[in-house]
């Protein structure tokens, strides 16, 4: 079965709940899990965006790094009450998409499966926000496990 289970989180309820199925799988197959959560570099965006002062995207980066740890963080707290044995970090996407970050996150762990949470957007919003989801999905050396939050359920 598994053993090795990447899991990326972002905070989101529909996050939590691919954290509770990613840990359930985990616990019964004696998995160990890895959790990252992804944060873009503010060094990929135009100085436009945030004026010609370094400090700016140096106190965004420390900003983005913090708020991502503290995801990682909870996450790590829910995995030591299952118990699971688990490990966190932040990553940055270093010029890459989300997706392709994760995935390549998952081939340097040695992932043998992928947990994602998806919100389940169709049409017009999954054309204009993209779908991290989907393209782990479609890119992933391994096998994907897309869990539906509580909002793509209230959808059906």
């Amino acid at each position: 079965m598994y053993t090795r289970i990447l899991l990326a989180v972002d905070g989101s309820s529909t996050s939590d709940a691919a954290l509770r199925e990613a840990l359930a799988l985990a616990r019964h197959t004696h998995a160990r899990v890895r959790i990252v959560h992804v944060i873009d570099s503010p060094y990929d965006y135009p100085d436009v965006m945030f004026g010609h002062v370094a400090g700016d995207l140096e106190d965004l980066q420390h900003a983005w790094q913090k708020a991502g740890q503290a995801v990682i963080d909870r996450a790590l707290a829910v995995a030591r009450e299952v118990p699971v044995e688990a490990e966190g970090e932040v990553i940055e996407t270093a010029g890459r998409r989300l997706p392709d970050a994760i995935v390549n996150e998952a081939r340097r762990w040695g992932a043998d499966l992928v947990v994602v949470g998806t919100h389940g957007r169709r049409g017009f919003d999954r054309l204009l926000l993209g779908s991290v989801a989907e393209g782990i999905s479609r890119t992933s050396p391994v096998s994907v496990l897309l869990v539906h939050g509580a909002s793509a359920e209230s959808r059906r």
